[in-house]
């Protein structure tokens, strides 16, 4: 008996090359084809801009400067904290000092390392030190092989003294988004090697929170040990958004923006959050937009249709790693929200209520109401929800209500995309 052909088989029989698979294809010379960027890797999440484009951060860059001016000599550097909401050029302003600091230093016959970690992806001490070694590893200067797995944090910060020592006269280590380590002592193990005698380099940490209480949480010997200085970076303004979007003008081709966008872009991110990432990923979705509709020309409504995209898109990552059960809780809260005339807040036993219809719908598992209290308090902590206690009035105690921080039909939207909750839609 002869198989058939798988139909995924049959497809690839017909397209061996992939310049032919017409759903990749396209046609540089197609006159009908538009394409709007010049530059698009200047509007993409993570780009360290020259000095120039970076704007409104003046006082922050020679601030934080100033704490590494010593490296550049070859003397310790000072630890820094910055703070601030997301979008506030944090992590921009410390690659970009740091990545400038150790090019003044290596004029000046100082060797000097430098290591980006995003805390959010390798959030466990075993994962920063492998993150920091491999990276910080030269094998032509170390003759260092760094397994990738295969050993645990002691054995990385071993690899790692050896290679401060042999390569380095000083290191910066930026942890981005460091409230998400699981422990503290990654910032005891880097803050205090070259004082317990593991290593000679001198060794900074810039960790970068968006949680200002962060510092509160530390271990009181790791507060002593970093002994940082502490920078609050405030949230752009429309002016300030609206200069550092006309800097990535040249992302698109002359003529493809229309006079509105730019503006209009940066008035609705300073309203809603003043956050400088998130105005140029709804610039660069517009223009992703015009290019599906094939139009040369990006227009206040694809700017519009591109922020819907981008606060879906920021409130799925407050939502990073959350269970389908918060997912309920969060589809009930905003269900009640739209339904209700006179309050958009609710009590725990009013949540629990509406929640437990929605579980009982798709037959899931119904949680108890202490253990739903306890998962909207960890989104109030998230910046999810907000919670205030209020008075029961006469003969009731005190009690917390809920409220969504982010427009319903926002939450309804993103929540609907896990699958199991799909047939609530």
């Amino acid at each position: 008996m002869v198989e058939e052909p798988s139909r995924l088989s049959d497809f690839n029989d017909r397209f061996e090359e992939p310049s032919e698979d017409p759903l990749f294809n396209f046609d540089e010379d197609d006159p009908d084809r538009v394409d709007v960027f010049a530059r698009k890797e200047l509007l993409k999440v993570g780009h360290v801009p020259e000095s120039a484009r970076i704007v409104g951060r003046d006082g922050e860059i020679e601030a934080v400067a100033a704490e590494l001016r010593p490296m550049v000599r070859g003397d310790p550097p000072n630890n820094v904290m910055i703070y601030g909401k997301t979008g506030t050029g944090k992590s921009l302003v410390a690659r970009h000092v740091t990545d400038r600091a150790r090019r003044a230093a290596e004029s000046n016959a100082v060797s000097v390392g430098t290591v980006y970690v995003d805390c959010a992806q390798h959030n466990t001490q075993t994962r920063v030190a492998r993150t920091v070694t491999r990276s910080l590893n030269d094998p032509d200067r170390t003759h260092l092989d760094i397994p990738r797995a295969g050993i645990g944090s002691g054995e990385y910060y071993d690899y790692l003294w050896e290679i401060l020592d042999t390569a380095y006269d000083a290191v910066i280590i930026i942890l981005d988004e460091v409230d998400r380590l699981d422990d503290d002592d990654i910032l005891m193990q880097l803050s205090r090697a070259r004082e317990s005698g593991k290593a000679d380099c001198h060794l900074g940490v810039i960790a970068v929170s968006n949680k200002i209480e962060f510092r509160d949480r530390l271990n009181e010997r790791v507060k002593s040990s970093l002994r940082e200085e502490e920078f609050v970076f405030q949230p752009y303004d429309a002016n300030q958004l609206r200069e550092i979007m006309e800097h990535r003008r040249d992302a698109f081709y002359d003529g493809v923006l229309s006079d509105d966008v730019i503006p209009l872009t940066a008035a609705v991110a300073a309203q809603e959050h003043g956050d400088a990432r998130k105005a140029i990923e709804i610039l660069r979705h517009a223009g992703e937009l015009a290019e599906r509709e094939n139009v040369h020309t990006i227009t206040e409504d694809h700017v519009r249709d591109a922020q819907e995209w981008a606060e879906i898109d920021r409130f799925e990552e407050l939502l990073r790693g959350s269970t389908t059960q918060v997912k309920f809780i969060l589809y009930s809260l905003a269900l009640l929200t739209e339904e209700s005339d006179d309050t958009d807040a609710f009590s725990t036993s009013r949540i629990y209520e509406r929640y437990g219809e929605t579980a009982e719908q798709i037959d899931a598992t119904v949680l108890s109401e202490h253990r739903v209290y306890e998962l909207l308090k960890e989104q109030a902590f998230l910046g999810v929800v907000e919670s205030t206690r209020t008075g029961g009035g006469r003969g009731q105690g005190s009690y917390l209500e809920h409220r969504l921080v982010q427009d319903t039909g926002i939450v309804l939207k993103s929540v609907l995309r896990d699958s199991q909750l799909e047939s609530l839609a």
